[in-house]
């Protein structure tokens, strides 16, 4: 359980919060028309006579919106209703020409589901978590207003008009900003590996409508407050800490906690009214006579289930307990999709080259892929040209480094070479010198230098100072320029120092 509490001026308050997340669908075209659903395309550029509400136009569903919501149901282990119908929501604003939304209320095609979050300490989440999806059902989009300086004039694109999303509603199950924005990055995660939604929250292709409501530990829900279209995290977590404190004033100075709808400022930190929160009924939903039911059959299910990757938690699973990797290495490379794609195909890249199973060098390469590559790029910053950093030639690196040519600095001088002017790893550590010396003839000599003007500091580790062995280790190095295997030099010196 989450410890996180807010303390009023008359006791404690316990917050309590759902999310209700749009998540734009992928697909080429519309939830009821072929109009495109490309991002950044010019003002009402992108819609048909469908999207514009156009007399005698009928609504088609689109296959392949329908399966990708299929898809993200069955990701997070949802009832999939094989029979589900639209409805009309009737309400009427100027970036609706229809004058109603077709959505899903009474018979989603997605049922009950869950999402597990992970135990994260530091971010003030103390063990693992399930949070209840209660249903996704699938609607379409509205278009878009936008208002000019001048105060009376506005103006509609409807290019995202018609657009299909899945509304993806959890149960009031979160009691912290840290559990809500755990959530929402592993929904996001989860979407973005089924690949039924980018989770672009920048351009609005993920967007979480926030609910919040206090109450005293243990005592019934409070009346909730929703903050509409938040986009992203960071804010989703904002909105949350605002609003709760807002809350806990207002009824300890006696107010009382309206249900109303409210927009968040990400300037200020604040939430403003927009307007009072409408009940199901205030829409007045009826079936659309236009559309069929939804009648999936078991073929279209078993596709839909045979498509679905290894998801997340599978993933770490199998990183831990198959590659060994640390918890926290699993988790880490398994949050987004890019960052395990990059990992697997350097894994295979980095085993092949040295002629080791996966499993044994997965923890170095992790180490590489998640510390000390970043940080390399970061150092040089506008200098690091990506197009070099290709799986063969890190891999080149690990290899050497695993055949102790080259030290953990070394491997870093030369990434650092090949990510400016590129070239290959190998040819760039012979021709600058940077692999490391293990011919034991040359060490040998070197300690043999060492140790004979040290004469006393010897008497002195013989005499049962052990410190002093890195002192030797040091003096070594630098006779060799930093440049000497540190493992052969470790073995030479205790042979003779022994």
């Amino acid at each position: 359980m989450s410890d996180y509490r807010i303390h009023g001026a008359t006791g404690e308050w316990e917050v309590v919060i759902g999310l209700e997340v749009h998540a734009q669908v992928t697909s080429n075209a519309k939830l009821f028309s072929g109009a495109s659903t490309a991002f950044g395309a010019e003002p009402n550029t992108q819609v048909s006579l469908i999207d514009a509400a156009m007399p005698g136009m009928l609504p088609v569903p689109n296959r392949e919106c329908i399966r990708q919501a299929v898809r993200t149901g069955m990701a997070i282990e949802a009832e999939i209703h094989k029979w589900s119908r639209f409805d009309r929501k009737n309400y009427f604003y100027a970036d609706l020409p229809q004058g109603y939304q077709i959505s899903q209320l009474y018979h989603p095609i997605v049922g009950e589901g869950s999402l597990l979050i992970e135990a994260d300490e530091k971010a003030g989440i103390p063990e693992d978590k399930v949070i209840g999806i209660e249903r996704i059902h699938v609607e379409q989009d509205a278009g878009k207003l936008m208002h000019d300086q001048h105060p009376t004039m506005s103006y509609v694109d409807l290019n995202r008009c018609g657009v299909a999303l899945m509304e993806i509603v959890s149960k009031p199950d979160m009691r912290s900003p840290a559990e809500a924005g755990a959530y929402v990055r592993k929904l996001r995660s989860i979407l973005r590996y089924v690949g039924s939604c980018d989770g672009n929250m920048e351009e609005g292709s993920m967007r979480a409508d926030v609910n919040v409501s206090v109450r005293r530990p243990g005592e019934a829900f409070g009346t909730r407050t929703e903050t509409k279209n938040v986009n992203s995290v960071r804010f989703v977590m904002q909105v949350i800490e605002y609003e709760a404190n807002r809350q806990v004033d207002v009824i300890e100075s006696g107010g009382t906690v309206v249900q109303e709808t409210r927009l968040f400022d990400p300037n200020t930190g604040t939430t403003r009214t927009m307007r009072s929160k409408e009940d199901a009924h205030d829409y007045r939903y009826f079936p659309d006579p236009d559309l069929l039911p939804l009648v999936l059959d078991d073929s279209f299910l078993e596709e839909c289930r045979a498509s679905l990757p290894e998801l997340p938690d599978a993933k770490r699973r199998r990183y831990e307990e198959q590659l060994g990797l640390t918890p926290y290495n699993a988790r880490e490379l398994t949050a987004e999709v890019e960052t395990f794609a990059r990992f697997e195909t350097l894994l295979a890249a980095t085993a092949a080259k040295i002629g080791k199973p996966e499993a044994e060098v997965a923890t170095p390469v992790a180490n590489w892929a998640l510390s000390v590559a970043p940080g390399v790029v970061k150092g040089l910053g506008e200098e690091a040209d990506m197009a070099n950093a290709t799986a063969e030639a890190q891999a080149s690196i690990l290899a050497m480094q695993d055949r102790g040519e080259i030290s953990g600095g070394q491997a870093k001088e030369i990434y650092e070479i090949v990510l400016r002017e590129g070239g290959d790893p190998e040819t760039i550590a012979d021709e600058k010198g940077l692999k490391q010396v293990s011919d034991t003839g040359a060490i040998e000599a070197a300690v043999d230098e060492i140790l004979a003007a040290n004469a006393d500091k010897v008497e002195q580790y013989r005499g049962g100072k052990d410190k002093l062995f890195g002192f030797f280790v040091g003096q070594t190095m630098k006779a060799m320029q930093g440049k000497a295997n540190p493992a052969v030099v470790n073995r030479i010196l205790k042979d003779k120092l022994g």
